[in-house]
């Protein structure tokens, strides 16, 4: 005999119909969500190539509009007229890319010997290199500036790359990453007589490509828009990087900000095409890295 089960009450089921409105509405929920993220993501995006192509006019006018109502070039010519463009552009690739791949060598070199060794101190050392997380880069600008001022790095690549060299960020997700690579990997190379910088670099590294290219994005991004160490370290607008010269358009005369967003979107330009070519690293990378 079917039917409710002795001592307890009938499960309660909704019916077939009400389960799909549920699912639709959740639907539809969902969709709002993201539309929602999206617009909130790319209205000030959109504001600011509004800005770079307005007059100074049509930037309080009432109502706001992100479109302009008249055209004009006049930022873009004040970004390539008025500073060494071409120099700033080569300044930013240089300091930005030259940090980046060194920042990769020396923190998967230092994530490998805190994921694959086995060493006295490790867990401390590991746990050190996070405290530095908590110590922002402004405290230590001082002594920084007065180290390569002896050295005589001022205005040079090497005092703008060598002090960002590194990243205690990038130490911990690499290390992450590396730690849930199986160890099997480790035990068959050193059987067939592979040292340790042998299976850094040809097992390690080629199974970490997720993970590099993350960090590649995420430290190229964050040294592509780093305003206040090229700012600090040259004083020469021929050795500062896009958006420490773009200063130039604040003075106490007046804020440029058509120029400002021109010279800003431009900038963006190759972040963006360097995350649409390495997204799908990117989101492996973070998911596996442990990152949250």
């Amino acid at each position: 005999m079917t039917g409710v089960p002795s001592g307890g009450a009938a499960p309660l089921r909704l019916p077939r119909r009400a389960g799909r409105l549920l699912g639709r509405i959740a639907a539809v929920l969902s969709w709002v969500v993201v539309i929602a993220g999206a617009l909130a993501m790319l209205v000030p995006f959109l504001w600011m190539l509004g800005v770079a192509f307005r007059t100074s006019t049509d930037l309080y006018a009432a109502p706001a509009r992100i479109l302009p109502a008249q055209w004009t070039l006049h930022g873009v010519q004040a970004v390539v007229g008025q500073l060494p463009f071409a120099r700033l552009i080569v300044n930013t690739f240089v300091f930005a890319g030259g940090a980046t791949i060194l920042m990769l060598l020396f923190d998967s070199m230092t994530a490998f010997a805190l994921a694959r060794l086995r060493f006295p101190g490790r867990n401390v050392v590991f746990v050190l290199i996070l405290a530095t997380l908590m110590v922002p880069f402004q405290v230590t600008i001082v002594p920084v500036f007065l180290t390569l001022f002896h050295l005589g790095w001022l205005n040079s690549y090497q005092g703008l790359i060598i002090p960002r060299a590194t990243s205690a960020l990038g130490i911990f997700m690499l290390r992450q990453f590396f730690m849930r690579l199986p160890s099997e990997l480790d035990d068959a190379a050193r059987i067939d007589g592979a040292g340790n910088f042998t299976v850094y670099w040809r097992i390690i590294l080629p199974n970490a490509k997720p993970a590099l290219a993350s960090l590649f994005i995420i430290q190229f991004a964050a040294l592509w828009n780093d305003f206040l160490w090229p700012l600090v370290i040259s004083n020469n607008v021929n050795m500062q990087t896009l958006p420490a010269a773009l200063t130039i358009f604040s003075s106490q005369s007046g804020i440029d900000h058509a120029a400002l967003m021109a010279g800003a979107a431009i900038s963006l330009t190759p972040l963006a095409i360097a995350f649409l070519l390495l997204q799908r690293f990117f989101v492996q990378g973070v998911a596996a890295s442990g990152i949250k």
